[in-house]
């Protein structure tokens, strides 16, 4: 006669508190030991190896888990490794050796987030700004991070759906970055060999097919202030002493991006010569821009000079890492400027130059770093018309002045950090 199998109930397996243990039949049994919050509830399967009696705990009997959507109790969870044990033993293979085999060869495998870090290790160097880098890390981090404990190799379509669906309609700009760097990542797992086989993160000819077509995001013209109005905005912005209103100024003296100036070093600045040569790796362009530094844009320099306490030129409390990328436009929002963006400041430039001046179209494009024609062109337009641009980022400081009388502000002698 066959002996009784799956003897206790869904209640009983959560409510029984009687010490010992509990047969359930098929020698799996509910053990339970200690009293009030010492209470330990686990399963355990017993079988004989060679002659000998085995022990193969199955587990907590107070965790419940999901499959494929369903609740999974502690008791159905322990029948199911019951069974497969059983199976194993019928096959000749001791369930507590396999068990620990396939525990050390998932604890080899690489998981996504071990590839993933590496992979931002490999490529933080060619990206030009810390704003870049930090999106890669926090999307992969953030918005991943389901996936970072899976081993590599286990990342499939329904894993990589299950990250991308909540996203995809309410921020499909950011859906769709991730999606790219989760491509990214497994990409880089095949290619050192912990993948085989199609990329479940791949767009074309796969997710196309299970994700609805993404809207194009419209990219209008950053917000710009009528250069008309800018010498009464920098004379109310010199009403401001903090670091930040400086840099916003000398960013719209310069035409600069606002990255380029928050990431400004003294070793790039020649005061002496008037020149701020901008590294290419800090450049969107990859080459080296050199600024020609109008009267009005050394004096700060100067001013801020006397207080550096690192090479950074604009640094933040602890002096190791540049101001907020939202340190000039908060600027903006406490000096109560509505619908204008730092970037803008570059439009106005723009704007300015080609109404207001004669300067040629090319000396403009090249004040905004700008790469202007073909590969052909650029080869034979060597020099950077560095002396043409200082006479225009003359004008463009002269053209921003506050009106004679109108607000003219003294600095004040700084003792600590000028950009605090």
């Amino acid at each position: 006669m066959a002996r009784a199998r799956n003897k206790l109930t869904a209640k009983q397996a959560v409510t029984l508190t009687a010490p010992g243990r509990h047969s359930d039949g098929g020698s799996l049994y509910l053990v339970i030991d200690g009293q009030g919050e010492a209470l330990r509830r686990r399963w355990l399967f017993l079988f004989q190896w060679n002659g000998k009696r085995r022990e193969m705990g199955l587990g907590s009997a107070a965790v419940v888990s999901r499959s494929e959507n369903k609740l999974v109790t502690p008791l159905a969870k322990a029948r199911e490794a019951r069974d497969e044990a059983e199976r194993m033993i019928r096959e000749g293979k001791d369930p507590i050796a396999a068990r620990d085999l396939a525990r050390d060869e998932l604890a080899t495998k690489p998981t996504f987030g071990s590839i993933a870090d590496e992979l931002i290790a490999a490529k933080e160097s060619q990206w030009r700004n810390e704003k870049h880098r930090w999106q890669w890390r926090h999307t992969l981090e953030v918005y991943a991070a389901t996936l970072r404990t899976r081993p590599v190799d286990e990342v499939d379509t329904a894993a990589v759906l299950e990250v991308l669906k909540p996203l995809w309609s309410e921020k499909p700009e950011t859906a769709s970055r991730l999606r790219g760097r989760i491509e990214a990542v497994l990409d880089a797992a095949k290619a050192q060999g912990f993948r085989s086989g199609e990329n479940p993160a791949t767009w074309r000819g796969h997710l196309s097919h299970l994700l609805p077509k993404r809207k194009k995001l419209y990219r209008g013209h950053h917000a710009a202030m009528p250069y008309a109005d800018l010498p009464k905005f920098v004379a109310k912005l010199r009403e401001r002493e903090a670091g930040a209103a400086l840099a916003l100024e000398l960013c719209i003296l310069t035409a600069a991006r606002s990255g380029e100036i928050l990431g400004a070093r003294w070793s790039e600045i020649d005061l002496k010569e008037k020149v701020w040569a901008v590294p290419a790796d800090r450049m969107k362009a990859g080459k080296e821009h050199r600024v020609p530094l109008s009267p009005r844009a050394v004096t700060i320099l100067e001013h801020l000079a006397e207080a550096k306490q690192g090479d950074l030129v604009f640094a933040g409390q602890k002096d190791k890492s540049p101001l907020s990328n939202m340190a000039m436009v908060m600027v903006l929002r406490r000096m109560g400027i509505k619908g204008v963006t730092v970037h803008g400041f570059r439009s106005a430039f723009r704007d300015w130059a080609g109404n207001e001046t004669a300067f040629p179209r090319e000396v403009a494009e090249a004040a905004l770093a700008h790469l202007i024609g073909n590969d052909v062109e650029r080869a034979y337009r060597r020099s950077d018309a560095l002396e043409k641009r200082r006479a225009l980022m003359d004008a463009w400081a002269a053209w921003c002045e506050p009106a004679a009388g109108g607000n003219v502000v003294k600095f004040k002698k700084s003792s600590g950090n000028p950009a605090a």
